[in-house]
């Protein structure tokens, strides 16, 4: 671990909550999946929360953030209510983008939550297009693009490290290696597997750091931000590991159950629970009424997207065309 100051209390409950309640909504995300309530693809955050939770919270609200598909952790902890996300992943109206979008698509216009993005690298260019607008508007704003290593082998990814470090645009690529591209393992798919230094080859600052340690990230991720604040791209990789399947439809042959469990024993929830109770900064109590509030907060995201409405079938053309009035 990283010889990061400690965080207070508060600040420790915070990061702790987190990840928890991105843990315990994906959880439920399972159970519901299971019964039909939610329908079509869905991908697992389960084992990354660090990542989003040490990220996010260095962003200020004029911020953007644009993911993946597998965004509902950094969804959540941007800000987004956990009952809009249900209600999407329901397919309800009240969800986040009216129930269209579903868990690949979640977006919020409040919070600069710019999109789930399902093609692999397709966030890539859009995040080049937000921190170019904010440069020409001269707003003060960080885009922060969240991909996997798997869009490194996209033609998106070489384009919009290049641009970026032409026009000096303030994105911060935030590279989430999970070290499988769906099924493909990264040795097999890249000559060079040290994602971070791919950012050499157009002049964009790098570093690496341990997606599994929270207060690592937490570090590595604010020294990223301030450089891009300064007006320079920088690519962040943090190397993390995802403990379910690409997705729910995912037979997972392509990796072993015993690396599976190796990479369990790094689960960074009870690490860094066990870091800050050793050191005094949290306690069980602590995090006994974290999972109470958690509990309450996860059901009342069911119950607020079972009680949603579905869009009725006479706005099925509505936001696909757009009427032209004859001149």
């Amino acid at each position: 671990m990283m010889n990061t100051p400690l965080p207070d209390h508060d600040h420790a409950r915070r990061l702790l909550w987190q990840m928890v309640r991105i843990r315990r909504f994906e959880e439920k995300c399972v159970e519901l999946y299971s019964a039909s309530k939610i329908r079509g693809f869905m991908h697992l955050y389960i084992g990354e929360e660090a990542v989003a939770t040490g990220v996010i919270e260095q962003l200020q609200p004029n911020d953007a953030v644009v993911a993946t598909y597998r965004e509902h952790g950094q969804a959540l902890v941007r800000g987004v209510s956990a009952g809009a996300i249900m209600a999407e992943m329901y397919g309800k109206m009240e969800g986040c983008a009216r129930g269209r979008g579903g868990s690949l698509h979640l977006f919020d216009a409040k919070t600069r939550f710019c999109g789930g993005n399902a093609i692999v690298g397709g966030g890539l260019p859009l995040a080049i297009g937000l921190a170019l607008a904010d440069k020409m508007q001269n707003r003060k704003g960080v885009t922060v693009c969240f991909f996997g290593e798997g869009a490194v082998a996209e033609g998106e990814f070489h384009e919009s490290l290049n641009l970026a470090a032409l026009w000096q645009l303030p994105v911060l690529f935030l590279c989430e290696n999970n070290l499988y591209a769906m099924g493909t393992a990264l040795r097999l798919t890249e000559s060079v597997t040290e994602i971070a230094k791919k950012g050499d080859g157009y002049n964009v600052a790098n570093a690496v750091v341990d997606g599994m340690d929270l207060l690592a990230v937490v570090d590595a991720a604010a020294k990223a931000v301030a450089s891009v604040r300064e007006g320079r791209p920088f690519l962040l990789e943090c190397r993390t590991y995802r403990f379910r399947a690409h997705s729910m439809f995912d037979a997972e042959l392509y990796r072993s159950k015993d690396e599976v469990a190796k990479w369990k024993t790094r689960d960074p929830i009870p690490m860094f629970f066990d870091q800050m109770k050793t050191a005094n900064v949290l306690s069980d109590a602590d995090y006994e009424s974290i999972e109470m509030e958690v509990a309450k907060e996860v059901d009342e995201s069911v119950a607020f997207a079972e009680a949603g409405t579905w869009e009725p079938v006479s706005d099925l053309t509505r936001f696909v065309h757009s009427e032209v009035k004859p001149s």
